[in-house]
């Protein structure tokens, strides 16, 4: 590693934006990684859906979460809010252009994980059976 912070083959060290201040990274890091942000992203992909829907769909979020989250990924320009001039108002929810690149990014996630839950899950076995012979 370099004196300046940075691997050797000009790569940046991948926790030197954890320290800096005034760095946006982890801020949006912890935004899109949040597993309520995910979920909504992933079911965002190309669809509009109500905020009902959206609470319908997304199990154990509450009113005021969705909320929260809904806006801040409105705030970050990763979703876009419509309301429709109706009697009662109808407010749709739909991912932005760079929303829907982020989606691929989740895909590629998700895929990974399906295409591993049964290592993760021998390991994980394996670690809580030498886990409880040393707790012993």
């Amino acid at each position: 590693m370099s004196d300046d912070g940075h691997l050797t083959g000009g790569d940046p060290d991948p926790f030197q934006w954890d320290t800096r201040e005034g760095c946006e990274v982890r801020q949006i890091l912890d935004r899109v990684a949040d597993k309520w942000s995910l979920l909504v992203i992933a079911l965002l992909d190309r669809r509009k859906l109500r905020f009902t829907q959206l609470r319908r769909e997304i199990d154990g979020i509450s009113q005021r979460m969705l909320t929260v989250t809904l806006r801040q990924l409105e705030r970050d320009g990763l979703v876009e809010r419509t309301v429709h001039a109706v009697v009662p108002p109808r407010v749709e929810y739909e991912l932005t252009p760079l929303g829907g690149t982020l989606h691929t990014t989740i895909r590629s996630l998700v895929t990974w994980t399906e295409e591993h839950q049964n290592e993760i899950a021998a390991a994980r076995a394996s670690y809580d059976g030498r886990a409880a012979l040393e707790d012993h």
